[in-house]
């Protein structure tokens, strides 16, 4: 079991190096500009009120990211609209400084507007688990595989070394 300290060391470092999980179709690349800065800084909040409360999850500016590629994907029906205009527009207002424009902003939503939205947050907060899971175990695959191979080259070495001594080769041994 992995203690609290540890995942929370790992909580923080995923704030910075975790993948922003978007919509697969080839949009992530067209985030806008003041998008990334806003997730990090919002999944800083988000884990502090997650250690709090106990409850990971997405921040809005990582849920507005994934709708907005989700978007440009294909269309969305009229309730992920509404949750898409609903967190764009906290996010927009949050971290880019502007507002909405008054006839698409979304005030509310429904409550089951609300628990999909939820769901998407604490989806998307364990894809994000799930991927630096994956870079993590890739890593420590890779370092087992390079000390490998650096036990062979140890070996080889130590072969050639005992054959030239064995053939009486190398008089410096």
């Amino acid at each position: 079991m992995v203690k609290k300290e540890d995942q929370w060391i790992g909580e923080l470092v995923g704030v910075f190096s975790d993948p922003i999980i978007v919509m697969p179709g080839g949009w992530g690349e067209d985030l806008p500009e003041w998008i990334r800065p806003a997730i990090t800084q919002g999944r800083l909040i988000a884990n502090i009120e997650g250690i709090r409360t106990g409850e990971m999850k997405a921040c809005d500016a990582e849920v507005c990211a994934y709708l907005f590629t989700a978007s440009l994907t294909a269309p969305m029906d009229s309730d992920w609209t509404q949750i898409y205009l609903y967190i764009a527009g906290k996010a927009m207002a949050q971290w880019k400084k502007v507002e909405m424009p008054k006839d698409i902003k979304v005030e509310e939503l429904t409550r089951n507007q609300m628990d999909d939205l939820n769901r998407l947050k604490a989806w998307i907060y364990r894809k994000r688990i799930a991927a630096r899971l994956d870079r993590e175990r890739g890593a420590r695959r890779e370092k087992k595989e390079e000390e490998a191979v650096e036990r062979e080259k140890k070996e080889e070495e130590i072969a050639n070394l005992q054959q030239k001594f064995d053939l009486g080769l190398d008089k410096n041994l």
